[in-house]
């Protein structure tokens, strides 16, 4: 089946079960199917050691009777599935609570276009092209003077579908594929063994960088990590890396989910208008990158979607908002929400960065007499409502502007309030991710260590 045949075929099976709603008693209704097939191969020691294929599609339904709504899924596509699936959505409905915000988004803020942005890797590899990638990633990794053993590399290849149908007026599907590859591996010898990894995802595997350059990055990260030290607790400039650095960002992406906002939750929740960050930081979402690895074509609800400034010049521009939540604060939809089967849509954000200053992160580095260099973070803890922020991290502790040492059991503390306002961004922005980040250096953070 092609691409094309499978997306209609998806949008089919939405419309049957809109119209099957409608005629069980809905006043109104969305459906939303997804599809997905994957194709994973691992080595380990020079051994492949698994070769996995997986395939799944899923089905959601919402209805809406006057002011209530209710949710149903299912992963059975069979006619007579479609129907009980409809009507207990309906008897459901009947029995919820009245919720004055649920409802279609707006016909006027649908979608009318769908833009192509390149999401689609024609090519399809086989599991055998999916090991010798494995094959050849960990080789690179072993074959690095001082790594000792191996937890093993991977490639995958996965395709992926969407399908929405609205009652309101909207449908739309957009398939994508993605690429991964990674690898982990150990250096040392006994109870002095440290583990480090690197890792890569894009649509197009072309996009990937080369295999032996993942394997050596994760066996050097490996070395560097040998022989850690502890320090004493102290209050220090803290430098993320890229990797770790967009954490920072979907801190923010939740603080301004109108989900937060609208429940009067989040520490950000007055904050509209104002400097939330230094004037040299602006924060951008943007759903249309060309190959993004969270680009979308239209939003949860079928709203059409685009790119948004959040913050400029330090100051907050807007919320994440879906219509829900939009209701709630008399405000519209910002094209921001995303949706599963197994409930409402929710607001979220896409493709987010936060754009790159104008030093280097060496240059970062160099300004710091005592720091730390976090390249490695453990279950960070935020409470939504005030901003106190800790992490387990570890990294390479900073002494007169070099980098001296490996550090770890350290936890890093502060509010993210005044961790935003203290933000210096390098240079270094690349886009590997949902969210991206460049280096990003936070003045006046604690660190807890001895």
């Amino acid at each position: 089946m092609t691409t094309h045949d499978s997306t209609q075929k998806a949008l089919n099976t939405a419309e049957q079960l809109l119209d099957l709603a409608l005629k069980a008693g809905a006043e109104a209704a969305d459906a939303v199917v997804f599809e997905s097939m994957s194709l994973e191969a691992s080595y380990r020691l020079g051994k492949l050691e698994d070769v996995q294929r997986s395939e799944s599609q899923d089905l959601g339904l919402r209805v809406f009777i006057g002011q209530q709504q209710a949710s149903v899924s299912t992963t059975d596509f069979s006619a007579k599935m479609l129907e009980s699936l409809a009507q207990r959505a309906v008897d459901m409905a009947k029995e919820a609570p009245e919720d004055p915000y649920c409802g279609l988004a707006p016909a006027d803020r649908l979608a009318k276009t769908i833009p192509e942005l390149d999401l689609f890797d024609q090519t399809e590899p086989s599991t055998d092209d999916l090991s010798a990638l494995a094959a050849e990633t960990e080789s690179a990794a072993l074959e690095v003077k001082g790594i000792t053993n191996s937890e093993g590399a991977g490639a995958s290849w996965g395709r992926g579908g969407v399908a929405l149908v609205t009652s309101g007026g909207f449908s739309g599907a957009y398939s994508s594929t993605s690429s991964s590859v990674s690898c982990a591996v150990l250096a040392g010898e006994g109870t002095e063994m440290e583990m480090a990894y690197d890792f890569q995802s894009a649509h197009h595997k072309e996009d990937l960088r080369a295999p032996k350059e993942i394997g050596e990055k994760a066996a050097e990260r490996a070395l560097a990590a040998l022989k850690p030290r502890r320090v004493p607790s102290q209050a220090v400039p803290v430098i993320y890396e890229d990797r770790v650095a967009n954490s920072m960002l979907r801190h923010f992406g939740g603080a301004i989910s109108g989900t937060g906002i609208a429940r009067g939750t989040s520490f950000l929740k007055d904050k509209m208008g104002e400097p939330i960050f230094g004037k040299n930081i602006t924060i951008v979402d943007d759903p249309h990158r060309p190959r993004g690895l969270a680009s979308q074509p239209f939003d949860g609800e079928g709203v059409e979607n685009q790119k948004s400034i959040l913050v400029q010049d330090g100051v907050l521009q807007t919320w994440l908002l879906d219509s829900a939540t939009a209701k709630q604060l008399n405000l519209a939809t910002t094209g921001h929400a995303t949706r599963g089967t197994g409930g409402p849509p929710r607001p979220s954000w896409s493709n987010l960065h936060m754009e790159a200053g104008t030093q280097s992160a060496a240059d970062l580095i160099a300004d710091v007499d005592q720091g730390l260099f976090v390249n490695s973070m453990f279950g960070p803890s935020v409470n939504p409502t005030t901003g106190d922020y800790s992490v387990g991290v570890s990294g390479i502790w900073i002494d007169k502007g070099e980098l001296a040492f490996p550090v770890n059991e350290i936890t890093i503390a502060g509010n993210l309030i005044d961790m935003f306002m203290h933000i210096t961004p390098a240079n270094d922005l690349k886009f590997e991710f949902g969210t991206n980040a460049p280096t990003l250096r936070i003045d006046g953070m604690t660190v807890a260590g001895e």
